[in-house]
């Protein structure tokens, strides 16, 4: 049976945290409903990715920690997905079909630069399309691909979104870059 992403988000959470992380928590930082998140847990709970020390309190095992623990990079790879691109393999925002923005990123870092410059509307556009993930595995950047994937399923608003993305690629590229 595949993983959910949001089983996945709550699996990010409780890795992020390091600590026994409250369900409220737990459902809040992953963009679901209380009832939803339980039904999540009970079933990572089940396939030993969680457990719960105490009630209403749970933390991710050392199986949920593989999981979410992206493969280790070198700066080989590193460099391959700082790397500027040629203009036909930049990533051009767009706000709908057929509506471009004019408005392109050459590279990760470029492209985060841009993010906040762009409309939430075309944000939101790109996410729903996955449009996001697919030029990130292009890069080279499976992990951060993932962390995008992730916040499709949460329910911000197109400000929101646009905050979240904005966050998730610019702690990428500081650690990108620290690896350097």
């Amino acid at each position: 049976m595949s993983m959910s992403q949001a089983k996945k988000r709550i699996l990010k959470v409780l890795s992020d945290a390091g600590e026994p992380v409250k369900l409220q928590d737990i459902a809040k930082e992953a963009g679901l409903s209380v009832s939803s998140a339980v039904m999540h847990l009970l079933w990572l709970g089940k396939a030993r990715y969680v457990s719960a020390p105490r009630k209403s309190y749970y933390v991710v095992t050392d199986s949920g920690k593989e999981v979410v623990s992206p493969p280790k990079i070198d700066t080989k790879q590193v460099s391959h997905i700082l790397r500027e691109l040629p203009l036909e393999k930049a990533f051009h925002f767009y706000t709908g079909i057929d509506r471009y923005m004019g408005v392109y990123a050459n590279s990760l870092t470029d492209f985060c630069k841009k993010i906040m410059g762009v409309t939430p509307e075309s944000i939101e556009f790109h996410l729903l399309r996955r449009d996001f993930e697919s030029w990130l595995q292009g890069l080279g950047d499976l992990e951060l691909a993932e962390k995008i994937s992730l916040i499709q399923g949460m329910e911000l608003s197109e400000e929101g979104l646009q905050k979240k993305v904005y966050e998730t690629v610019k702690s990428r590229c500081d650690e990108l870059a620290s690896l350097l």
